[in-house]
């Protein structure tokens, strides 16, 4: 599928994530009038390095993995700004860029999560579920002033619970990405584990 990118240097969009963004640059209030008027998802990848760090072109400095960002709602300014709401969906790879648009765009395959090779679908599930319990237990009790708002928050899918901890955790954008590229439920859920500081995991 071709999608319009929109790149940002620190953000990791990850499935299931609503979140506000800001478009001021005219080449995205392009991209924005260009998706209101297709009713199709666009892409979000991060910057690796910006201009003033690399003098590479610019589709050389984008990572070439992403989320597709769903338009939720659009909210446009008299300046010709807008504040839009996006919400995360599937994860792709970059498979070739373009240039002949005033934004990036993409020919890009989706990249669904790999099933567990060395355990059955129940078990698979079983192991997904009980991480998953482990790491939002794990953000609560890093986060002890605000452990009702995140418990109310808290999603009850797997796969939406490492979405949620992606966000709330203070990670790096690189450990971020990772998390993002992992191959499986249960390793991205274990990856983002790992990031938690050791004090958090285990009560006192």
């Amino acid at each position: 599928m071709h999608v319009p990118l929109f790149p940002l240097p620190n953000l990791v969009l990850f499935p299931g994530v609503v979140l506000p963004l800001y478009v001021f640059e005219p080449r995205y209030r392009t991209l924005l009038a260009d998706v209101q008027a297709s009713g199709e998802p666009f892409g979000i990848v991060r910057i690796l390095q910006t201009s003033k760090e690399s003098d590479l072109p610019f589709q050389d400095r984008v990572s070439r993995v992403g989320t597709l960002a769903h338009l939720r709602h659009a909210d446009p300014h008299e300046d010709g700004t807008s504040t839009i709401i996006i919400a995360g969906g599937d994860r792709f790879q970059v498979q070739e860029f373009h240039t002949d648009h005033a934004y990036l765009s993409a020919d890009v395959a989706l990249w669904s999560l790999e099933e567990e090779s060395d355990l059955s679908p129940a078990e698979a599930e079983g192991a997904a579920h009980a991480t998953a319990r482990e790491l939002l237990s794990a953000l609560l009790r890093l986060n002890p002033e605000n452990t009702e708002a995140l418990r109310a928050a808290a999603p009850e899918d797997p796969l939406l619970i490492a979405s949620f901890a992606a966000s709330v955790l203070p990670l790096s954008p690189e450990a971020r990405e990772d998390a993002l590229r992992a191959r499986t439920l249960l390793d991205r859920l274990d990856h983002l584990l790992g990031q938690v500081p050791t004090t958090a995991k285990t009560l006192n």
